[in-house]
């Protein structure tokens, strides 16, 4: 396992080389001034030229992308241009609200998306069957924004039961992580049950009733564990896209976290900041495809880590 583990770190690199690459690139190539854009509106040429150095836009690209790596590999992400604190102070202060906001909406995902298709799959056609996935059809299909938006004005504008927005308390919580782990709900009880049917008409299932078990252990117990490896594919990657997707929601309730943070730093054309930003969801994305590659020899003792394939 301890191999599997650093190959699949060594293969990250060039990963997240190009993505910063990438993404030192399209900032750059954004028409405009940075330059006069951090300095404001009313910034005199003497200071706009003064942040145009500091930020190295008078050197060449080439300059710059090197000077960008090499501090990198020095753990600098440098400085915000606008508060002028560190970048990675600014990221350690903002990603632990976006991670307990994912983790949040990923419970509420995983109980209510597992919990329906397993119970579509064992009662299949069902009326139960039938609207869970239509509302799971709605779910995937309703844009986040929205839906964000809706429960703002059903909860907190008509009812006045729960808070806007901010981070607070828990009522703070409720609102922004139902509205992210509906959608993630809806697409996780699709892909649950689609797995479920697939596995309970397998042979080892038709013995498993022979037997005489229970449908509750054939289906928790047998059916399941099996199903679990595609479910658990579509949550390692919905949970990396909480970390990074959630831009919006955060910007709707007005959430401290990181997606805020780029928004907030893309408008205003913070360089170091947005370099930082997509570089950490970049890393956070490859450590949990590792996490759920790892998850699947514990789920199905037939994947080997050698070959990373089915035995």
């Amino acid at each position: 396992m301890t191999g599997y583990i650093i190959r699949r770190l060594l293969l990250a690199v060039p990963v997240l080389l190009g993505v910063s690459i990438l993404v030192f690139a399209i900032i750059r190539f954004i028409p405009g001034d940075p330059a006069r854009a951090i300095a404001g509106v009313h910034a005199t040429p003497q200071y706009i030229e003064q942040v145009r150095k500091e930020l190295l836009l008078d050197k060449g690209l080439h300059i710059q992308y090197f000077v960008y790596v090499s501090n990198l590999l020095r753990g600098d992400l440098g400085r915000s241009a606008f508060t002028r604190r560190p970048v990675i102070t600014e990221l350690r202060e903002r990603f632990p609200n976006t991670v307990l906001l994912a983790l949040t909406s990923m419970a509420i995902a995983t109980v209510l998306g597992m919990g329906a298709g397993i119970v579509s799959a064992s009662k299949r056609n069902s009326v139960f069957d039938n609207v869970s996935m239509v509302a799971s059809l709605v779910g995937v299909a309703a844009p986040v924004f929205w839906l964000g938006v809706m429960l703002q004005l059903l909860f907190s504008v008509r009812l006045g039961w729960l808070p806007s927005g901010g981070m607070g308390g828990i009522e703070t919580f409720v609102l922004p992580a139902t509205t992210l782990g509906l959608a993630t709900a809806a697409l996780i009880a699709r892909i649950t049950r689609s797995s479920m049917l697939e596995v309970l008409r397998q042979d080892f299932i038709t013995t498993a009733r022979a037997k005489g078990l229970s449908e509750r252990v054939v289906i928790l117990k047998h059916a399941l564990k099996s199903a679990f490896i595609p479910v658990i594919t579509v949550m390692g990657l919905q949970f990396g896209g909480l970390l990074g997707g959630a831009v919006l929601t955060e910007t709707v309730f007005s959430w401290p976290g990181i997606g805020r943070l780029m928004v907030d730093s893309i408008l205003t054309r913070d360089y170091p900041v947005v370099q930082g930003t997509v570089l950490l969801l970049a890393v956070m994305f490859v450590l949990i495809n590792i996490a759920v590659d790892i998850a699947y020899a514990f789920l199905d003792p037939r994947i080997s880590f050698a070959t990373g394939e089915g035995e």
